[in-house]
């Protein structure tokens, strides 16, 4: 379900999808059948899994920090740097970016505060927390 999910770029609709299809594995597991009406956190608190969205926010702040280290020339490290060139965008907001949430949560320099490899490591909860927070509004 979450291969790959370290490049995803997560919005209110595709964390709706993820939770809906996990919790509906989760009652598959313990052969719940949704007109049995257990709340949620019954549910949750019997299956003992991680929720998918802050496994996936966990796995993308990794992966950020990974590629942030990353030292020569490497494709994943271009492609995060990338500016387009093209002279007009379209009209209306732009799309999110792959790094937009990380930039908002860490600042503007987070490829360099994620160099010390344990400070970046601390500072995941915070941004899993300030993610979740943004998301359930």
């Amino acid at each position: 379900m979450t291969y790959g999910c370290q490049t995803w770029i997560l919005n209110k609709q595709l964390c709706h999808k993820l939770q809906t299809a996990q919790r509906a594995m989760k009652r598959k597991m313990l052969k719940i059948k949704l007109k049995d009406s257990i709340p949620t956190i019954e549910i949750r608190k019997k299956a003992q899994v991680i929720d998918v969205v802050q496994y996936i926010q966990r796995q993308k702040w990794r992966w950020a920090g990974q590629t942030a280290r990353e030292n020569g020339n490497r494709w994943t490290k271009r492609c995060i740097e990338w500016q387009s060139r093209s002279g007009r965008g379209d009209r209306g907001r732009p799309e999110a970016r792959w790094m937009d949430d990380i930039r908002r949560a860490a600042g503007p320099q987070w490829q360099r505060e994620a160099q010390d490899r344990r400070k970046w490591k601390k500072s995941v909860e915070g941004y899993i927390l300030q993610w979740m927070d943004k998301a359930s509004k």
